[in-house]
């Protein structure tokens, strides 16, 4: 046995600590039971709230459209110095950098939520508003891709930005940008840009087949820069290393970026990558128990695993080797769905550990990024089950079926939104209690069409992030770090542990909400049904 220990960055405090076993990668975590409880939530509302959040994290000039009135332009010299258009994208968090990693898993996670639920926000009213979010990201990383081999991946330096408490608007820190080319490789960036834009192309190919042609064409170029000049972009982009490093490889990006390009395209080309580099690349050899916008593992495993239930609806006739690559990518998806249920044996020590109050809990530093993408992901399996029969997952404790799958995302969900020993909604906006002073400085700062006024480097902080009081503008939708190991939160600006939100927080979310909203729904119908009939009778 081989045991490696990765240090993450302190300031998005993503630790990333494995034992390496034969075939197998364990997150360690301890077993703790789960709370249990019923939710009267609207999960329209929190869906709607949560589209929402992305518009207020929008950087470039904005849309006559947008909805969030006390943001303004920002960043619309940003690549000038290069000589490149890089207006526009999105700022990851509660700063003012935008880091193309972190940007691209979350339009990934809002293409795959349109890809599985869009007939639910359609209904909802909801689905003109994802794909806007998900085309403010793309748009941008069109841009971003300005040949085949060079990605542009990050403007604005972390560094100088924290010494900084200035809204977008009022920027004067650095806006260098930073690229990935075939001498300074990142394929990790690349594939999960490439992941996106492949997913995105599959959101826009009925509504709009040319823009989805462009992004194929994007997404297949830089599958292959990716693919052909191996490296981590931490390590060719060092301003990235402090804030957003690719701890646990490339491996994880490229397979992820193969699979989405074979569901948008259905060239076997792409599933013959995914299963020749099974082993290589980690895929098939390594279980995990969390899922983030640095491990994908856990979601490879899972479209994987949707190949195997789908082959005879999609009309996919697997080969041999095919197949049995594809059962050991289900297995250890099978791992991490039973470990987030608490279902792998007792002695194993990889279930996912869980607070008193049931929230899955992977480390202190965000934490609900973990049980946001762990929700989708159990929501998609549940379905995914459902769809092939209802048949059972076989845990090493005992079998599980869709509903316990979709029960614990439904659970994860609903502490959230407020069923939790704090009584507070971590989804900012939504409920009567909710965090005030959320770790953002647009948020936490006047509006700049009611202060037109420049605010400096050092005012900002004076003057605003000082501030005992609540922000001045509620930043909706927005999922905040959440609470610690023992449910407990505090409220505080400073408090960036658990007060800053993260747009890859939300952005699973989008999914969960929009698949329980129409659960909800249906369920409703049925009962009004039920009732008719019973009074007919």
């Amino acid at each position: 046995m081989v045991t490696r220990s990765m240090e993450g960055n302190a300031a998005k405090g993503e630790i990333f600590a494995v034992i390496l076993v034969p075939f197998a990668l364990i997150l360690l975590n301890a077993v703790v039971p789960a709370s249990s409880g019923a939710s009267g939530f609207d999960y329209g509302e929190a869906l709607s709230k949560s589209l929402l959040y992305f518009e207020a994290q929008r950087s470039g000039h904005l849309p006559y459209s947008q909805r969030v009135s006390w943001r303004g332009h920002s960043g619309l010299l940003d690549g000038i110095e290069q000589g490149v258009d890089l207006v526009g994208g999105y700022y990851d968090a509660g700063d003012n950098v935008k880091f193309g990693l972190p940007m691209a898993f979350t339009i990934t996670m809002l293409s795959w939520s349109v890809v599985e639920y869009g007939g639910a926000m359609s209904a909802a009213g909801e689905l003109e508003h994802a794909m806007e979010a998900i085309k403010w990201g793309t748009d941008y990383f069109i841009k971003a891709h300005t040949h085949p081999n060079v990605l542009w991946v990050q403007v604005g330096d972390g560094d100088t930005d924290h010494y900084c408490w200035q809204r977008p608007e009022d920027m004067t820190t650095s806006r260098q940008a930073f690229k990935v080319d075939a001498e300074n490789p990142g394929s990790d960036v690349a594939a999960e840009t490439a992941a996106a834009m492949a997913a995105a192309a599959i959101v826009f190919k009925q509504s709009n087949p040319h823009y989805s042609h462009l992004l194929l064409h994007h997404a297949q170029q830089l599958f292959e820069f990716g693919d052909k000049y191996r490296g981590r972009y931490h390590e060719s982009v060092a301003e990235a290393a402090g804030y957003y490093p690719s701890r646990s490889g490339y491996g994880d990006e490229l397979l992820w970026a193969a699979l989405w390009l074979h569901r948008a395209t259905g060239r076997a080309e792409y599933l013959d990558y995914v299963v020749e580099k099974a082993y290589e690349l980690g895929g098939a050899a390594w279980a995990v128990a969390e899922f983030s916008w640095d491990i994908k593992y856990a979601g490879v495993q899972i479209l994987a695993s949707k190949l195997l239930m789908e082959e005879g609806r999609r009309e996919l006739r697997l080969q041999g080797k095919e197949k049995s690559t594809l059962e050991q990518y289900k297995s250890n998806a099978d791992h991490f769905l039973c470990a987030c249920l608490s279902m792998n044996s007792d002695d194993s020590g990889s279930n996912v550990a869980r607070t008193p109050g049931g929230l899955l809990f992977v480390r202190p530093w965000n934490n609900l990024q973990y049980a946001a993408g762990a929700a989708f992901l159990l929501a998609v399996a549940s379905d995914s089950l459902a769809a092939s029969g209802g048949r059972a997952l076989l845990c090493s404790r005992g079998p599980v079926g869709p509903r316990d799958l979709m029960g614990l995302a439904r659970g994860q969900a609903d502490y959230i939104l407020g069923d939790n020993p704090m009584g507070l909604s971590y989804l900012v906006g939504f409920g009567p209690r909710f965090p005030r002073r959320v770790h953002h400085r647009a948020a936490s700062t006047a509006p700049h069409k009611e202060e037109k006024g420049f605010i400096g480097c050092a005012q900002g902080y004076d003057a605003w992030f000082g501030r005992r009081g609540s922000n001045p503008n509620v930043v909706a939708g927005a999922i905040v770090g959440g609470p610690d190991g023992g449910d407990a939160f505090e409220d505080r600006r400073g408090n960036y542990m658990q007060t800053e939100a993260c747009t890859y927080n939300t952005a699973p979310m989008v999914g969960v909400f929009a698949r329980l909203r129409n659960e909800t729904t249906e369920s409703r119908r049925k009962r009004r049904r039920a009732t008719r009939g019973g009074m007919s009778a």
